[in-house]
């Protein structure tokens, strides 16, 4: 039997574009982060018999739309604190990318594109003792993919 080869929590990262086209800067606090690729459906009823129409009709399905979007938690980090408040009051479109760091040679390694932070949430209670905060980002558009270098 074959171990499966496993990907680590530092292994996944969100980077953004700094001003320096080609450099980029993690999220200064990120302790967690969730990509969701989906897949919107379009449905149309079809007959399905044309002869005996007491049939109920089959329901066929077909990619309408895709989305990619991330979601993250952190805690509240000055390093990062005046680029995503600017990023969101500038209602700002940056160029983002998630990285498989632990991807083998040929497979998907980065995706990459102009995203915006679509909302952005912070969260203080007495005796938590850390500001934390909550942030969900939305490619615009479907992310390029980039294959892994030997």
């Amino acid at each position: 039997m074959v171990k499966p080869v496993t990907e680590d929590f530092h292994q996944m990262v969100l980077e953004v574009e700094t001003e320096t086209s080609g450099t980029w800067a993690k999220i200064c606090g990120i302790t967690g982060r969730t990509i969701s690729r989906t897949t919107n459906m379009s449905e149309t009823e079809v007959p399905a018999d044309c002869d005996d129409e007491s049939l109920p009709n089959d329901v066929e399905i077909t990619p309408q739309s895709q989305a990619v979007t991330v979601a993250g938690t952190a805690v509240w980090a000055r390093q990062s604190h005046e680029m995503m408040m600017d990023w969101w009051y500038l209602a700002q479109r940056k160029n983002i990318r998630v990285a498989h760091l632990n991807a083998a040679v040929g497979d998907t390694e980065y995706e990459t594109g102009f995203a915006y932070l679509t909302s952005m949430n912070d969260d203080a209670q007495k005796g938590q003792g850390k500001v934390t905060r909550e942030i969900e980002i939305r490619f615009d558009g479907i992310p390029t993919r980039t294959a892994k270098a030997a």
